[in-house]
């Protein structure tokens, strides 16, 4: 359950849902309207009554009520018997690290509040170390950088435990906001957020390409109030997101100036593990591994590194305890 996607791993299946964390509300009426795919087409094209919202902010509830419902979708979608008591299914939740034990409440009572018999919450980057099949259980460090939506979060990680990290709100959606700011101040245009990412996703990269790529930025002009169009480069955008990948860059260094020296030289071997929508931006991998003098690797499909995650803790009750953090709740 992120910012951006919500991603559902049911056990003998695989992933069954990857849909936004989007839900459309009628505010007259309070009623859910929309919820995932369906009610990210609705942003920015409605009514006044109508809101489209994500109930999460950097990876935490900022609007329970919502949160709830959206779960509740989603775990009904995917149990037919949703209504009977023991086909009430086992969560696992992932967050990011830097969450408070009144914040891990909210997603358990939530989850359980949406029909889950038991919830289990582990760390994003433990989820996604796991996903990539990284020894995350034997006494060596790994180093993963997991790049999501609202969050990116940096964590070494030996003997089922993280022992060092850091995390910063500049993620995938701060560069989506980047690339707005960026299209208002140089071509006095107003683009919105759906169009920044899809920019992103076309030509954003963190080096310069092979070959120049173009892509139509189509938005309002800030001057007329009428559409308008221009062409921008690779160039512009990567001139749009150079603050965000210094950050991150800044963050990775910072992890590692704190990491205690035995697994430094462990990570310097092994390399780094790149995860998340993030790790696709182009090069990204290339200027984290020239600032750090570590290579960096890309997880094989970024995206699902961490729900294949619990999708492997599903499979394993005794990882499943080592890893999950301690319940905020009064019992489970």
């Amino acid at each position: 359950m992120g910012t951006s996607t919500t991603l559902v791993y049911l056990r003998g299946k695989g992933i069954v849902i990857n849909e936004p964390s989007v839900v459309a509300i009628n505010i007259k009426t309070e009623q859910i309207l929309a919820v995932g795919n369906e009610a990210k087409s609705m942003l920015g094209k409605t009514p006044p009554h109508i809101t489209v919202t994500r109930p999460l902010t950097n990876g935490i509830i900022s609007d329970y009520e919502v949160t709830e419902k959206m779960l509740k979708y989603f775990i009904d979608k995917v149990n037919e018997d949703r209504f009977m008591f023991i086909n009430r299914p086992k969560v696992i939740i992932c967050t990011p690290l830097e969450v408070t034990e009144v914040e891990i409440k909210a997603v358990e009572d939530a989850t359980i509040a949406a029909g889950a018999r038991e919830v289990y919450v582990v760390q994003e980057p433990m989820a996604a170390a796991i996903g990539a099949r990284m020894p995350i259980q034997d006494p060596v460090g790994n180093l993963v950088i997991d790049i999501g939506g609202g969050t990116t979060d940096i964590a070494v990680i030996s003997l089922s435990g993280v022992v060092t990290w850091k995390s910063t709100r500049i993620a995938g959606d701060e560069m989506n906001r980047n690339i707005m700011q960026y299209a208002k101040e140089m071509f006095n245009l107003y683009v919105g957020e759906s169009h920044a990412e899809q920019i992103k996703i076309k030509i954003g990269s963190a080096i310069p390409a092979a070959e120049k790529m173009e892509f139509p930025m189509r938005g309002r002009d800030v001057m007329t109030g009428l559409p308008r169009e221009v062409m921008v480069t690779d160039e512009h955008i990567r001139e749009a997101l150079a603050r965000s990948v210094n950050t991150i860059v800044e963050h990775v260094k910072m992890t590692l100036e704190i990491t205690p020296p035995e697994l430094t030289a462990d990570i310097h071997e092994r390399g780094i593990l790149l995860t998340g929508g993030g790790a696709l931006l182009k090069g990204l991998d290339r200027v984290i591994a020239r600032a750090a003098e570590i290579p960096v690797r890309i997880a094989d499909d970024p995206l699902t590194a961490v729900v294949r995650g619990t999708g492997v803790l599903l499979e394993d009750p005794d990882l499943l305890k080592e890893v999950t953090l301690p319940s905020a709740r009064v019992s489970r």
